[in-house]
């Protein structure tokens, strides 16, 4: 790797005392690069951080023209939320001279493992494959810094990790210091070696035990500065990347649980209905391969020695159901309330000289649609619990589960295992608290799959919604800029309601006093939304109704639809002043690093070339999560598109084109970046194109992928290309959901340009139901056995 000048880098202050007491020598100052850790008591080296001593004081009082989030946004309230408990997350070298490091985060597919690696092995100067990152189990004690989610995870865990790492370094050094008889600062690291001026060499794993301490100390460090970085900043593959694709990276459906064999629901045909009576169990229990039949909250669960036997099963079952109380709804109704709930705007709308843009957008219900379905291990005895599952807030699943099953937190252990996407539902627990019910009510071990039918039917649902802008020019100045968005009750019983309920007093004051009067789906919303534009008096304002719905925060959260609308009233104001969009979106731009975005895209996608009829360009912007995205697309409208055939397909517009930049502050892993930004885009071009849930009759049309129409191969822009900007700053951003809001604008902007017509509804293809849907009674079709006759 390199060798670095300790004497530069580090400090040391040491404490003595019995039983682990810490008498602190610390520095007299705490800059940005200096911090102080903790080398635990142990057998081996053990080490963790410590940054409520250096904590920034809050910030100042929050001027009049910048909306809420350029001051104190989501990525700050969740970072001051993980502070407290930061000095619990801790770094070991084993004496195989490798470092183990068990993330308290959940691997989805966005590279956490990956990127906490690089974080690692640059701090400790240790190879790549020396690095091993776990995911931790619920662990009560970290409180608020077990949560995955927000685009939160790498801006968070990035300085305590380093601190520890650093600790430990510098503990390594003292240990060869005293084995060489010198000092730390004579020695230098390299690859996971101490070396002196004269060539010997003595590696970590042999001063693990030496540099391991019987007592608690404390340490000051300096971390490497940004100059220095070998490992960060430089694309690395994915650290397993070949066990996903050579099928041995274990989902929690791949585990070998003793005893535990495949369980699956019956579930209602109604969102949200509930199972009265299974009428025909003995004639079930007698199926083959059936074991154990039980009534749930969810439904009728079935366990067996295959998933297919469970299929067959549930095929067969005779349930009387309560509907719920959405039996007779359908999207026109739920639109009808959510449009009686809309809040007014404050600007008259016919205002005296001055002309307006008026427009209205809805968004349909979407589902998460992840790779994976839900899948939970379950198993419960008398006295104890164990669960193995997808989880992104471990510590409440502990807590629920516990709950649901009558017993202390402690009674419950919590195993999280890597997730094969999220995309917002595994924030929440329902898979697993469902698998211990099961297990519970069986007395025996389950491993629970909801088939892909259960998802968009009965699984959380991203919220239908509408947004209104009104925006007021005069003498081609924007004057205000108002938007009002309404949605169906979002729920965040996930873990960031109680952040915000606790940390919301780390806010600057002005910050507190202004959320201190709104619910967390307001606050949520406040902390997220921003308008990078100079657009006078700006307000955005959320109001939600109707909490009949299983509800989550899908990717992105308010995002994507308030950006789509925001960015279509972008395109109408020039439009109206006779501008093109690119260049009004740079004449109101307020923001450096924004503008940087949109010319990268803009220069790199060729912006205002001229096309054919029928097709177009599209622009958007999106600034959120400490940095921001640009996309630039190219849309074919034309009939000769929009009505190609392909196999079982629905295809329509197609984008030929996409450029993404993307700042997300400091990144740790270029190619992951670039990964993350791919993935956003499609969730983006679904969610304007293609991907929503028909509600009738209380019921959600959609059942699998084959009908859910998320972005298919035949929809991906043959010509796709990720900008990553270097904006010069030593912290990372958020990059998770980062790209799928202006993914979603770019697209909507860009069809709007070649139709002519502005959508106000999204999907554009909501209206046309273009699948005969599956049943109901049974609530899943029958196992396929034609698999490699549907192949490509």
């Amino acid at each position: 790797m390199h060798e670095s000048d300790t004497s530069a880098r580090s400090t040391t202050e040491r404490s003595h005392g019995d039983g682990g007491e810490v008498v602190a020598v610390g520095p007299a100052g705490l800059d940005r690069r200096r911090f102080v850790g903790y080398v635990l008591g142990g057998a081996t080296l053990v080490t963790a951080a410590d940054l409520t001593l250096g904590r920034a004081p809050a910030r100042g009082a929050v001027p009049s023209l910048p909306q809420i989030p350029e001051i104190y946004d989501l990525e700050d309230l969740q970072t001051d939320a993980a502070l407290p408990t930061s000095q619990l997350i801790t770094v070991t070298i084993r004496e195989d001279g490798t470092a183990a490091f068990e993330l308290p985060r959940m691997e989805v597919g966005q590279g956490v493992v990956t990127s906490t690696a690089m974080i690692l092995a640059e701090e400790l100067d240790l190879p790549m494959r020396k690095v091993e990152v776990t995911l931790a189990p619920a662990r009560p004690e970290l409180v608020f810094n077990q949560l995955t989610g927000g685009s939160n995870t790498t801006v968070s865990t990035f300085t305590p990790i380093r601190v520890a790492a650093a600790v430990a370094r510098q503990q390594l050094l003292e240990a060869a210091a005293a084995r060489l008889g010198t000092d730390a600062d004579r020695l230098s690291t390299i690859s996971g070696t101490v070396v002196d001026a004269a060539g010997n060499a003595i590696p970590y794993g042999e001063l693990a035990t030496d540099a391991a301490s019987q007592v608690v100390k404390q340490v000051g460090v300096t971390l490497r500065p940004r100059e220095e970085y070998r490992v960060i900043g430089t694309g690395r593959k994915r650290t397993d990347a070949r066990a996903a694709v050579t099928g041995q990276k274990d989902f929690a459906t791949d585990l070998d649980v003793k005893g535990a064999k495949p369980t699956m629901v019956c579930r209602p045909p109604t969102h949200r209905g509930r199972p009265v009576r299974l009428r025909n169990r003995k004639k079930i229990l007698k199926m083959k391969g059936v074991t154990h039949v039980a009534q749930v909250p969810t439904g009728i669960a079935v366990r067996a020695k295959t998933f297919g036997q469970c299929i067959d099963a549930i095929r067969k079952m005779d349930v009387e159901w309560d509907l719920g109380d959405l039996a007779g709804e359908n999207d026109e109704s739920i639109l009808e309330g959510l449009r009686a709930a809309e809040l007014p705007m404050a600007v008259p709308d016919v205002p005296i000289l001055a002309e307006q843009v008026d427009l209205g957008f809805e968004f349909m219900f979407r589902s998460s649609a992840a790779l994976e379905p839900f899948a939970a291990i379950a198993d419960v005895r008398e006295d104890r619990a164990e669960i193995w599952a997808g989880l992104k807030v471990p510590i409440l699943a502990q807590q629920n589960i516990a709950q649901a099953l009558g017993m202390s937190q402690d009674q419950v252990k919590v195993n999280v295992v890597t997730g094969g996407g999220s995309f917002g539902h595994k924030l929440f627990s329902d898979h697993a608290i469902e698998a211990a019910q099961i297990s519970q009510a069986m007395g025996k071990p389950v491993k629970l799959m909801w088939h892909r039918a259960d998802e968009p039917r009965q699984g959380r649902m991203h919220p239908m919604c509408t947004s209104r802008v009104r925006a007021t020019m005069l003498a081609g100045q924007v004057l205000s800029f108002e938007q009002r968005h309404t949605s169906v009750v979002t729920d965040f019983s996930h873990g960031l309601g109680e952040i915000i309920t606790s940390t919301i007093d780390e806010a600057p004051t002005e910050v507190g006093r202004y959320l201190g009067g709104l619910g967390f789906s307001q606050t949520i919303f406040t902390l997220t939304q921003e308008l990078p534009y100079n657009l006078g008096a700006v307000t955005q304002l959320l109001n939600e109704t109707d909490q009949r719905f299983s509800t989550g925060s899908m990717r992105n959260i308010y995002s994507p639809d308030v950006c789509v609308a925001a960015e279509l009233t972008m395109d109408e104001l020039a439009r109206r002043m006779g501008k093109d969009p690119l260049e009004l979106r740079l004449e109101l731009c307020r923001n450096d690093r924004v503008r940087a975005a949109i010319e990268a895209v803009a220069e790199r996608g060729n912006w205002g070339r001229k096309m054919p009829k029928g097709t177009a360009q599209g622009i958007a912007v999106h600034k959120e999560y400490k940095g921001c995205t640009a996309v630039l697309v190219e849309i074919d409208c034309r009939p000769r598109t929009v009505d190609r055939k392909v196999r079982n397909a629905v295809t329509g517009p197609r984008v030929t084109k996409a450029v993404i930049a993307v700042d997300a502050g400091l990144v740790i892993n270029p190619i992951g970046l670039e990964a993350q930004m791919q993935g956003g885009f499609m969730d983006g071009l679904a969610l304007t194109l293609t991907s929503s849930c028909h509600l009738e009759d209380g019921r959600f049309l959609e059942a699998s992928w084959d009908n859910y129409f998320y972005t298919r191969q035949w929809n991906v822009p043959q010509d796709m290309e990720v900008i990553v900007m270097d904006p010069d700053v030593d912290q990372p951003g958020g990059a998770g959901e980062a790209a799928v809001g202006s993914s979603a604008a770019a697209v909507a902007c860009a069809y709007a340009r070649a139709t002519g017509e502005v959508p106000t509804r999204f999907p554009i293809n909501h209206d046309t139901i273009s699948f005969r849907p599956k049943s109901f009674i049974p609530p899943v079709p029958k196992s396929p056995t034609n698999g490699l006759k549907l192949t490509y």
